[in-house]
């Protein structure tokens, strides 16, 4: 293929649902699998809906995957400008063209005949659709005289252009991922082109940027499948070649029934947006991914996931491996199921090929407030003992919290398990051991203890397990010479005499 040209195209109406993201991204490597373009363009040209600062989340959620856009707003502007509110001053003369050629026509309908008419066929059980059987008898300029339409343009009053869509035939459509589609015209309406208030539809405004952004492939959700019959007639009506289109299954609920949305993950406790949102109005704050802790590869992996199969077992790919494995054809038609637990999965095998370095510094601004005067290096080694069994960054303090505080609490149950009569007097044998090594490294340490529980006939369990339990307050946590050599002989000979206090 060449000249490979893809758009992603939200609207700007609030934060980027995560089936936006997959959108964003199926694009983008396509784009990049065939050195073609990735364009951003924001279709905002419904204004009542229009959000202040989406525009920027948008883009900063691109960002954060690693799919930046080749071309949109600011940067690459060979086609722009690249919101459709910038635009706006084409779309009428487009739709005037078409009116011209006898494709679409002037409708003065007002919204209260428009809602008579439906009440009325609802009334007789029918659905009002304004199309070839009904528009001779509606307010437009099919049904009246030239002079009528004239008049009533002359007068300003307020009306849209609507698109005429065939009676009798059958429209033939092509989807790389769906295949043939048959579309009988007579099942359509004549969608409006251009509203009462000067700006397009999105009909109308998607057609003639993608034609005059040169598009080639139009990769969208599965929501835009009903508008396809359409979208093709104008092409056609336009004399214009047609991209190729491809849509891209629904994204699940979990349970596997219904569509995706930010009640279950409220519900279930995940979040559905990548990056976190408050809203202005309300002061409510939507979860994103970042901020819940997952890693970008990780985010990119499982929606890559989300309607797309390799054909091969593998399930890790790096955003390169993705780009050369991709391919439209290995796109299901059925919708897929989102698995918050596979998330987890996928960001726990990201966070094992972060560095200890960079995991480091991340964990000690989220815990600032304890471990700001503790040193990076040491921080690092923790992790390195207790990262394999961390999902997130913040799992790091629960997983090790031990390594940097005192226990002040014991797990009742631990105590039931590992504090038996006679444990006393073994731990403070103990502490004596441990103070007689002068070489306090892991390996000194395992053979002096070992040695000491051996040649005294002492069951392992009955040493170790209250040695865990008074350096983590449970039984659990890495190798206890690991932690012991980390904290160091004063601490450890501290919370050895602690636990006899206690208990």
């Amino acid at each position: 293929m060449e000249n490979v040209r893809v758009r992603f195209a939200p609207s700007p109406t609030g934060p980027l649902h995560i089936g936006g993201v997959r959108t964003a991204l199926f694009n983008y490597l396509f784009a990049k699998k065939h050195n073609g373009t990735f364009v951003l363009r924001i279709e905002d040209t419904d204004q009542n809906r229009y959000v202040e600062g989406a525009e920027n989340y948008i883009v900063e959620s691109l960002k954060w995957c690693g799919i930046p856009f080749d071309e949109g707003p600011g940067k690459n502007e060979q086609f722009g400008p690249y919101r459709q509110s910038e635009r706006k001053h084409l779309y009428k003369e487009y739709a005037d063209k078409l009116v011209a050629e006898g494709k679409a026509y002037y409708a003065f309908d007002t919204a209260e005949e428009l809602d008579a008419h439906r009440k009325d066929h609802e009334a007789k059980g029918k659905t009002f659709i304004y199309n070839w059987h009904n528009r001779l008898k509606l307010q437009n300029s099919l049904a009246l005289s030239a002079e009528d339409v004239q008049a009533k343009l002359d007068a300003g009053e307020d009306y849209v252009i609507r698109f005429k869509s065939p009676q009798d035939e059958t429209l033939h459509l092509k989807d790389i991922i769906r295949g043939d589609i048959k579309i009988d015209t007579n099942t359509l309406d004549d969608k409006v082109l251009f509203k009462a208030d000067g700006m397009p539809t999105y009909h109308l405004a998607n057609i003639v940027d993608d034609h005059l952004m040169k598009i080639t492939h139009v990769i969208r959700g599965e929501e835009w499948l009903p508008s396809l019959a359409l979208h093709y007639q104008l092409y056609e009506a336009f004399g214009w070649e047609a991209p190729q289109f491809a849509h891209l299954p629904l994204i699940l609920k979990p349970t596997g029934k219904g569509k995706l949305s930010k009640r279950d993950g409220d519900k279930l406790g995940f979040p559905v947006f990548p990056l976190a949102w408050k809203d202005e109005k309300t002061g409510d704050i939507s979860r994103g991914y970042r901020e819940d802790g997952y890693f970008p590869e990780a985010v990119v992996n499982f929606l890559a996931f989300l309607g797309w199969n390799p054909g091969t077992e593998q399930e890790i790919f790096s955003l390169k491996e993705l780009i050369e494995a991709f391919d439209l054809s290995k796109v299901n038609k059925a919708g897929a199921r989102f698995d918050p637990d596979k998330t987890k999965w996928f960001n726990h095998h990201y966070m094992q090929e972060q560095s200890n370095t960079v995991l480091a510094q991340q964990f000690k601004i989220a815990y600032n407030d304890k471990l700001k005067d503790i040193d990076e290096a040491y921080i690092e080694l923790v992790i390195s003992l207790i990262k394999e069994r961390a999902t997130f960054v913040y799992d790091f303090w629960n997983l090790g919290h031990f390594f940097f505080e005192t226990p002040t609490e014991l797990d009742e149950k631990a105590v039931k398990k590992a504090w038996k009569e006679g444990t006393p007097e073994l731990i403070k044998d103990l502490i004596l051991v441990v103070e007689s090594i002068d070489d306090f490294t892991v390996e000194n340490m395992q053979t002096v203890i070992k040695g000491w529980i051996t040649n005294n006939n002492i069951g392992f369990g009955k040493v170790m397990m209250p040695l865990r339990l008074a350096l983590v307050g449970a039984l659990q946590g890495p190798d206890v010479f690991e932690i012991m050599f980390l904290i160091g002989k004063n601490e450890t000979v501290n919370r050895l005499e602690n636990i006899i206090n206690t208990l």
